[in-house]
């Protein structure tokens, strides 16, 4: 019986492969045809760009031919303005199916033995390819497309792009080879990519360890790249001087030009009006008309772009007047990025004979245009601004927002750790409706290989449920992570993939935070039941003892193996992609630019900030000053019965703050990120507002509140007049509430912002943490 029903499995595998093979085109011994019609260099980058990626994935080479073969497989490459190809009719097009006509559109169709891809112009041949390249099926020695593939698209946004800095501010662009580069212009191409921009000509001044080559020489090697692979070439390129002083604006002006003149392909320049910049548009706009001229010298198609970063009401309003009374034929359009006016303001004033770009932040998690709403401070402390950090279903809506209001995007990107969110632009803006989950399936499938394509799109998805919530009780994260290592088991061919490294690093580096929150957090709470024995144990075994339990973390780590698994996943990335996870052991240029192995142990408890205390706190006159400043400490969270306490920056903390705002898991980034501080103060609101209910209507409440700067109280919208406020970091403000407040047994808290725009945003006010207490 045993032996008969493995027979009958056998037959049921033989007869599904079979099934596989008679509904699809095998690809084995195929015959690649390409028009004489398509221009060159796509005439050679296509088929190169197919053979290659083929080649990789199944050791299968494709034979060039100039005729139709006499048998066998035939992949033809041509233009929809031709008729036929060596004597071959193209396949009919579909009734009422223009889009292999339209920019950059294309037709893929298996018609007998042959498969077509037909573009509409030569980056629709490009796009026909990588749209195959991304649904074969390939193993060793074999790639199959579905017989019944018939499949035209054409672009809703003809700006789909994303910047590339070769510099050291990037996390890993700068430590790329020319090969590197082109081979990752190629995946952006065959995900719909079809502009890449680079940066400005002062980086060259900055000396960096990871230089392969200098990097005005880098520049334009990339616009040798975009010329093979028919990008267009953005720079860009700020203004951080004075343009009032003659002297500077001349020797810029000669520094565009020089690199306008050796440059082989340069489609647009962009100049951020602000980010940086501080120039008056009165002084930007001669200056860009004058960079223009030059440009046009030597690219005669190019155009340029502003931003309306940073500008005022005034400069604003000058703007769109200079544009009503000029018209300038000069300027191609708008970018708008963080710090620009809202979007759909600026299409609605601009007129519609100038193009509007979105320069959406894709590649930061806090301080930053889209940072994750609702994160674990946890996380914020230490994955920080630019961890691995794949959010395909946050960035489709963002998308989708946003970009009814433009006419593309060239996204900002400071590394490579947020690959899948660009290839979620990029197809997104080919295709606004196409299903999430598509997109991460194409990606899997493409990168990954068809055996771990389905799984592989699911533990995506999972890396960004990992950090929705409070992360202590997100058990989702130890799921996702055994997920992963049961992913990482069975695929041991995709060890060395860095996008693979990618995925893995993050599964475990949220594992391990979660480890470190629950067992650094535990030892925490130990210790303030300790504090609140001072009376029976004095207060300085009290302090000592306190200080041993939370500083437990540090002698006895939680989980060594993940710990480890991490050490070696930043190694094998600075190996592979040059990703710099840290500043000592990978010459990364700061802290802030995805450091995650020199945050990976930063304290989860206050253990830093209670030495610190403590030390002050036996510097005070008396026993009683120590032993009432000890109990605030023990009770910071937990200030009794009746009483209310709120993280405002915490999802885990915070249950009566109802503010998301922009700032809401913004972290201050004291110290390089190294602070001592109590972990409340680094996270922050400027006005937060917390609701209050089940109070006792015959109680006397104070509002107590910690932070920096201003805090411009309303309760139920009535500003109260402090009887303690201090503005020093970390000091204390409260109010007493009214009576005739509380009669409803509710309160409902608010804070006005205070006027401090001539203030940078670190020196701005800021609430961390806020009580109702009841005396």
């Amino acid at each position: 019986m045993f032996k008969q029903r493995i027979f009958l499995l056998w037959i049921a595998v033989l007869g599904g492969i079979m099934t596989t093979y008679a509904q699809s085109l095998s690809l084995k011994n195929a015959t690649i045809l390409v028009s004489p019609s398509v221009p060159v260099p796509m005439r050679e980058t296509a088929p190169k760009v197919f053979t290659e990626e083929i080649n990789k994935r199944t050791q299968l080479l494709f034979k060039p031919a100039a005729a139709w073969p006499k048998t066998g497989v035939t992949v033809a490459m041509a233009l929809s303005s031709d008729r036929e190809l060596f004597g071959k009719a193209l396949p009919a097009r579909k009734a009422g199916d223009a889009a292999e006509t339209r920019a950059e559109g294309f037709r893929v169709v298996v018609d007998g033995q042959t498969l077509w891809i037909i573009g509409a112009d030569a980056r629709g041949v490009l796009f026909g390819t990588g749209w195959v390249l991304r649904h074969l099926e390939m193993s060793a020695g074999n790639a199959l497309l579905a017989l019944t593939t018939d499949v035209a698209t054409a672009p809703v946004y003809p700006i789909r792009g994303h910047q590339l800095g070769y510099r050291h501010t990037a996390n890993s662009y700068d430590a790329w080879t020319v090969g590197q580069f082109d081979q990752y212009f190629r995946e952006l191409a065959i995900f719909g990519t079809n502009a890449v921009e680079g940066i400005p000509f002062h980086e060259d001044e900055k000396p960096n360890p990871h230089f392969k080559i200098p990097a005005s020489e880098m520049r334009v090697k990339m616009g040798e790249l975009c010329q093979q692979y028919d990008l267009d070439y953005w720079v860009w390129t700020p203004v951080t001087f004075e343009l009032s002083d003659a002297e500077k604006r001349a020797a810029e002006l000669r520094l565009h030009e020089e690199f306008y003149k050796k440059c082989p392909r340069l489609d647009h320049i962009f100049v951020p009006g602000g980010d940086p910049g501080d120039n008056h548009p009165k002084l930007v706009l001669p200056f860009l008309k004058d960079l223009h001229q030059l440009l046009i010298k030597y690219h005669p198609k190019a155009k340029v772009w502003v931003s309306l970063q940073g500008f005022s009401v005034e400069q604003t309003d000058y703007f769109y007047r200079y544009l009503a009374e000029n018209s300038p034929d000069w300027l191609q359009g708008v970018v708008s990025g963080p710090g620009s006016p809202p979007m759909a303001e600026t299409r609605f004033r601009l007129p519609k004979k100038y193009q509007h770009r979105q320069y959406p932040d894709i590649t930061h998690n806090v301080r930053c245009e889209f940072p994750v709403r609702g994160w674990d401070q946890a996380y914020a402390l230490t994955l920080g601004r630019e961890a691995s950090n794949p959010r395909p279903y946050a960035f489709s809506e963002i998308h989708q927002t946003y970009a009814p209001f433009t006419d593309g995007f060239v996204s900002y990107s400071d590394g490579c750790h947020d690959d899948i969110n660009k290839v979620v632009w990029s197809m997104r803006g080919w295709n606004p409706t196409m299903d999430v989950r598509e997109i991460m399936t194409d990606y899997t499938r493409f990168f990954f290989g068809k055996t771990a394509a389905e799984s592989a799109a699911d533990g995506i998805a999972a890396l960004e449920n990992n950090w929705k919530g409070p992360l202590v009780q997100n058990g989702g994260v130890e799921a996702t992570f055994t997920f992963w290592k049961g992913l990482e088991t069975a695929n041991p061919a995709l060890k060395n993939n860095w996008r693979w490294q990618m995925l893995l690093l993050r599964a475990n580096y949220d594992t391990y935070t979660r480890r470190r929150l629950v067992y650094e957090q535990s030892l925490e709470k130990q210790a303030n039941g300790v504090l609140f024995q001072t009376t029976e144990l004095g207060t300085e075994k009290a302090m000592n003892e306190a200080l041993t339990l939370v500083n437990r973390a540090d002698q006895q780590n939680c989980a060594p193996e993940l710990r480890q698994k991490i050490e070696q996943l930043c190694a094998d990335l600075f190996t592979s992609i040059g990703l710099q996870t840290s500043v000592k052991k990978h010459n990364a240029k700061g802290y802030e630019r995805g450091c995650v192995l020199d945050f990976v142990d930063y304290p989860l408890n206050n253990r830093w900030w209670l030495a610190d205390e403590f030390k002050k706190i036996a510097a005070l006159p008396s026993e009683e000053a120590k032993k009432a400043r000890l109990k605030d400490i023990a009770t910071w969270e937990s200030p009794g019965q009746g009483s209310f306490y709120d993280d405002v920056s915490s999802v885990a903390k915070g249950p009566r703050v109802k503010t998301v705002s922009e700032d809401a898991t913004d972290v201050a980034w004291w110290e390089d990120g190294f602070s001592r501080t109590r972990l409340s103060a680094q996270l922050f609101q400027k006005c937060p507002e917390l609701e209050y209910d089940n109070l006792q209507m015959d109680a006397r409440y104070i509002v107590r509140v910690v932070g920096s700067g201003e805090a411009l109280l309303r309760v139920d919208g009535r500003r109260l007049e402090p009887i303690t406020y201090s503005r020093e970091l970390n000091g204390v403000k409260e109010w007493i509430v009214p009576l005739t407040l509380t009669q409803d047994g509710k309160l409902h808290v608010t804070f006005d912002e205070p006027e401090e725009s001539h203030l940078n945003w670190r020196k701005q006010s800021k609430i961390s943490d806020v009580w109702l207490l009841k005396q």
